[in-house]
């Protein structure tokens, strides 16, 4: 765990937004009427992916169980099948590295922050078996300007209520969205909403750091044309793949297929 502290302008981010709070809430608001709401993907939030090739070490029979939990993007908004989501992409490339079977379900809400996904989903969502949990939050917690405290808070409680019921199980959070790179944000709402992004993911990674059988994802490379969807916020289905094999072929880099070698 690093005891470093963030930059100084990362430790302000709120304080630096709300000193641009009348500019700031004129551009979110116009950015509500004028960016169209997409619907979360249908039900059923689940399914199964059969690994390609067979495992030849004979572990095909053993499924992973993959809970992906969060916020808009764990409802698959941009897509209009949840296999093509962030659920359905995950799988595919966890069997396709693995050899093994996917179960996978999807849990949380369009909107959700870590503190919602502490109160209303992860308890529940944690009462079926699960091998991996994927935990995509925190763009909602930058943009209602949640404190980095509250964020730390909260993320602390999803790992701690995931490794109490799943002692063996195996972590993945993903870093929050590159959103100096969304083309439809305007500054300084752009960088501001970056800024606070930055802060939030800065406390979050220094709890996930410090578990031995957690990790989280460095910051996304440039996103590919065709990554976002209609709405130029949300991930297409060919920005939920390219996010799912960035997110797995790190983690397998960094030895994470061990802690699955556990389930």
């Amino acid at each position: 765990m690093s005891d470093v502290r963030p930059p100084r302008s990362l430790r302000l981010s709120r304080a630096i937004a709300a000193a641009q709070a009348p500019v700031l809430l004129a551009q979110g608001r116009q950015l509500r009427r004028d960016t169209p709401r997409l619907p979360d993907a249908p039900l059923p939030w689940s399914g199964t992916v059969e690994p390609s090739v067979p495992d030849v070490e004979g572990r095909a029979s053993r499924p992973l169980h993959l809970l992906v939990i969060g916020d808009s993007t764990a409802a698959g908004v941009g897509v209009d099948h949840a296999d093509l989501g962030l659920g359905g992409r995950l799988a595919e490339a966890l069997a396709r590295r693995t050899a093994r079977p996917v179960h996978w379900r999807a849990a949380g809400r369009n909107g959700a922050t870590a503190g919602d996904l502490v109160k209303h989903f992860a308890a529940p969502a944690l009462d079926e078996p699960t091998d991996l949990v994927f935990l995509t939050v925190g763009a909602n917690d930058a943009l209602a300007l949640r404190s980095t405290r509250a964020f730390r808070r909260d993320v602390r409680r999803l790992i701690e209520l995931t490794f109490s019921e799943h002692p063996q199980a195996a972590l993945l959070m993903s870093s929050l969205p590159a959103f100096f790179r969304f083309t439809l944000l305007p500054d300084p709402l752009k960088r501001s909403l970056y800024r606070h992004s930055q802060a939030l993911e800065s406390e979050a990674r220094t709890l996930v750091d410090a578990h031995p059988r957690a990790h989280m994802s460095p910051p996304p490379p440039p996103y590919t044309d065709g990554f976002f969807a209609s709405d130029d916020f949300h991930p297409s289905a060919l920005g939920y793949q390219d996010w799912a094999e960035f997110a797995v072929d790190d983690a397998f880099s960094v030895g994470f297929d061990r802690l699955l070698g556990d389930a």
